[in-house]
């Protein structure tokens, strides 16, 4: 009898002890639960930059290095980045082994009645293999081998190629159907990308949920655009309403970075010697900021800020 018993009480403990192993609540009766750690999910570990000039595709300078660290830096902190930039006719597009991507090209963009064909490229960025998209055209970019970029050298265009090329980041982001929870706007030539993505894509997927981030350079250009700018715009949709920081006088640099940061959700100061108005601008708009900081400081505050920014 008491075999009987020694028997039936082994059997009773592996069974209990298969229990515990198969049923999650008693294995969290019997060990201390570990404390619960707050991570980001998949959603919000993706950030959009839409650059305008980037190394090694173009030549070193204080702009083109920090469009390539920004990106970079940001992936090498577990951030899935995504890169755009204007395919400038001074981009050699054999040494930097770029190549069409023919799903995402063939769209036409129309500006001012006219339709643009857009042509996307990639390539990939050493050593963090971080994918760049470029935005192509024959009528705002012209063929290689050309000196100088688009901008200084065919300034009369500088509107529309603007226009041309948000818009084309805009519609290939949403062919790839990929939703960024932050876009870092970084130069000039991307200032409508704030307007662009609060206005005309309000209701698409891949922008609806992001976090617009425009960047404050010394990048000021020399002069207006067209006259016909805003007209132009008028077209694709927007309304007075929308443009009211443009419609008083010419579109110069410091009425089209206004522009910019009334529809961003945070500023970020890149050089020490932003125009002291803009900086006066961006500080009363009561948004986000994160002011200059020096080279070794800049990525890890970029992403603290980001953090900071996705909890809102």
């Amino acid at each position: 009898m008491q075999g009987n018993w020694s028997a039936a009480f082994v059997f009773g403990e592996k069974l209990l002890t298969l229990q515990r192993l198969i049923s999650p609540d008693c294995a969290l009766r019997l060990r201390p639960q570990a404390p619960k750690v707050k991570t980001r999910s998949m959603a919000q570990t993706k950030v959009l930059f839409i650059s305008q000039e980037i190394t090694p595709y173009l030549a070193e300078n204080p702009r083109t290095l920090l469009g390539r660290e920004l990106p970079q830096g940001v992936a090498e902190n577990g951030y899935e980045v995504r890169t755009f930039m204007p395919k400038y006719g001074a981009i050699n597009e054999r040494r930097n082994q770029l190549h069409e991507v023919i799903r995402l090209s063939g769209l036409n963009i129309p500006i001012d009645d006219n339709d643009h064909p857009l042509v996307i490229k990639v390539a990939t960025l050493l050593p963090v293999r971080m994918q760049v998209y470029f935005i192509d055209s024959d009528d705002y970019f012209h063929k290689p081998p050309v000196k100088g970029l688009e901008t200084e050298t065919d300034k009369e265009d500088n509107d529309e190629r603007s226009m041309f090329y948000v818009r084309g980041v805009a519609e290939t982001v949403k062919k790839l159907r990929w939703e960024p929870a932050v876009i870092q706007c970084d130069g000039w030539i991307t200032a409508l990308s704030p307007m662009y993505l609060k206005r005309l894509y309000a209701d698409e997927p891949s922008f609806c949920n992001s976090k617009i981030v425009y960047t404050l350079h010394n990048d000021a250009f020399e002069g207006s655009l067209d006259s016909r700018f805003v007209d132009k715009l008028l077209q694709e949709g927007l309304t007075k309403k929308d443009l009211k920081a443009i419609t008083k006088g010419e579109v110069d640099h410091k009425a089209l970075t206004r522009l910019a940061i009334d529809y961003a959700d945070a500023i970020m100061q890149a050089d020490a010697d932003v125009d002291p108005e803009l900086i006066q601008y961006a500080e009363k708009s009561g948004k986000p900021f994160l002011k200059f900081t020096t080279e070794e400081e800049r990525t890890p505050r970029l992403v603290a800020f980001y953090e900071e920014l996705l909890k809102k």
